[in-house]
């Protein structure tokens, strides 16, 4: 990640309210921020509008909230890889979507899916401004959000964040849209109770891994669930890095969503230096 110095600013900014009053009553209501960008859709042809600073700082609730969303389906994909790698993979896909549509709205960025818009959010001489643009016909999120992740110079030359393309070989997307939508998948396991060592056992598995490239997942070994988990648990500790390094651990909001209750004894979003990838299908 590259976090120049206009993005901390604008982070710095979009956070600070939330600074200033207790973590657990700081997350808007559902729904919040979408309806607050909905109010102030222009009606006639102006496409600018300036932003009051807690509806600004929604952009960070939201990121933040969809991230912990990103984390708690990661938890569900590590307790599915035996009993159903099929669920295991889609519930791992959403972890890593949820997790690029955080950084997303950490750059300024939130589709209003009725409306048919996408709203940006700019830092401009002490302003926030909020510009709405036309949202093209094949601009749904699962390509949106990762293209303008992809697109930003924080994360242009990681290659742990993709364009998200479902007719590439490697690809997240593709395995959510086989394991959703093809005929004849098969392949479905005797299934085995969910069980929480074998969940802690997986994610401490997970976290220890290291590789020369980041292992996209691979439609050929499908299900990949191994590489469509450590990929996922890669983005989801990387929105926590850039956080920290930013916003620091002492921030009173993110100093409590940091470190959510539902993950204490499972996740500690801790990587490993150096190491092989174990080979797909080996039983870990």
């Amino acid at each position: 990640m590259i976090i120049d110095e206009s993005l901390r600013s604008e982070l710095l900014v979009n956070f600070q309210p939330l600074n200033v009053v207790a973590a657990a009553r700081a997350f808007p209501p559902p729904m919040a921020l979408s309806a607050g960008l909905r109010g102030l859709l222009p009606r006639d042809k102006a496409t600018q509008t300036e932003l009051t600073q807690s509806t600004a700082s929604y952009f960070a609730t939201a990121a933040v909230d969809i991230w912990l969303r990103g984390v708690h389906s990661f938890l569900v994909s590590a307790s599915l890889t035996g009993a159903s790698p099929i669920w295991a993979v889609v519930t791992g896909y959403y972890s890593s979507h949820y997790a690029v549509r955080g950084f997303a709205h950490l750059l300024g960025y939130f589709q209003l899916f009725r409306d048919k818009r996408i709203a940006r959010l700019t830092l401009e001489g002490g302003h926030r401004i909020c510009t709405f643009i036309k949202k093209n016909a094949g601009d749904g999120e699962h390509k949106l959000y990762w293209k303008l992740v992809k697109q930003s110079a924080a994360f242009a030359t990681d290659d742990f964040f993709t364009l998200n393309d479902p007719a590439s070989e490697n690809s997240d997307i593709r395995h959510r849209n086989h394991a959703n939508y093809a005929d004849h998948v098969g392949g479905y396991p005797v299934f085995k109770p969910l069980d929480e060592q074998t969940t802690k056992d997986r994610i401490e598995f997970i976290s220890k891994m290291v590789f020369d490239a980041p292992p996209l997942p691979r439609f050929s070994e499908f299900p990949d669930v191994e590489y469509v988990q450590v990929i996922a648990y890669h983005r989801l500790v990387r929105f926590r890095r850039l956080l920290d390094d930013v916003l620091g651990t002492s921030h009173r909001f993110w100093s409590v969503h940091r470190n959510p209750a539902f993950v204490h004894e499972y996740i500690d979003f801790q990587l490993a230096e150096r190491a092989p990838l174990a080979q797909p299908g080996r039983d870990s």
